[in-house]
């Protein structure tokens, strides 16, 4: 059975991706989930080398096989199992662009609105390069459920171009940020999803803190609320 290498729920968006389109298309696996290491045992790099060639998540490993980089990981799935990509040419070729896109792009989002499930926040009016960002999102909803007829980017089933975008769907939820329409509809799906729901849940009760990462959500703007489990 296929080993999922993942960190903490509450802050790893790219352990989301590979996670929820697996729990999503029932792939099974088994879960490792190693927290990001904190204080002076040792830093996450060096942790997470034990099973990760870039000491980074996700990592896959199947047998003899070790997968890394959620964009490897799921064209690895897609030979193996059917439904990771759309089975029609010219949705496919969409999805995998726009999936590219996501993977290598929207740096101002990510730089600004790290994720952060357990919290909401306000963010700051001067937030550089967000709107740019936030439009593009946007287009790239709009276009892909007009082209291949919803509910979901590709068409009518969740594939992997949804799975890159989950963790936008939890950002936008944090940051308070807004979109509108057939966008923000889907936006609503994304977050109302099964997978993602019980993402959420873990990533709620989860006890860890990692002082960067929450650092780097107060620095975006004013705290609204911390939903999360007393930290323990």
């Amino acid at each position: 059975m296929y080993q999922l290498y993942i960190a903490n729920k509450n802050y790893s968006a790219w352990s989301l991706r590979p996670w929820v389109l697996m729990k999503t298309l029932g792939i099974a696996f088994t879960e490792q989930l190693m927290p990001y290491v904190i204080g002076i045992s040792g830093t996450s790099w060096e942790h997470f080398r034990s099973f990760s060639p870039t000491g980074k998540v996700p990592c896959l490993v199947d047998g003899a096989t070790t997968v890394w980089e959620s964009l490897g990981i799921v064209e690895y799935l897609a030979e193996r199992h059917l439904g990771v990509w759309p089975a029609d040419p010219q949705a496919r070729a969409w999805a995998r662009c726009a999936s590219a896109e996501m993977h290598a792009g929207f740096t101002a989002l990510r730089a600004v609105c790290s994720m952060n499930c357990g919290v909401r926040v306000q963010v700051n009016q001067a937030a550089a390069g967000l709107q740019p960002d936030i439009t593009r999102l946007s287009e790239l909803w709009e276009e892909g459920l007009a082209r291949f007829g919803g509910p979901y980017l590709a068409g009518r089933e969740f594939t992997a171009v949804d799975a890159f975008f989950a963790p936008v769907a939890f950002r936008f939820q944090t940051y308070g940020l807004q979109t509108s329409g057939a966008a923000q509809a889907y936006l609503a799906r994304l977050l109302a999803h099964d997978s993602m729901r019980d993402w959420e849940r873990a990533a709620l009760a989860e006890p860890w803190r990692e002082p960067g990462r929450e650092a780097d959500s107060k620095a975006a703007g004013t705290w609204l609320a911390d939903l999360r489990l007393v930290e323990q």
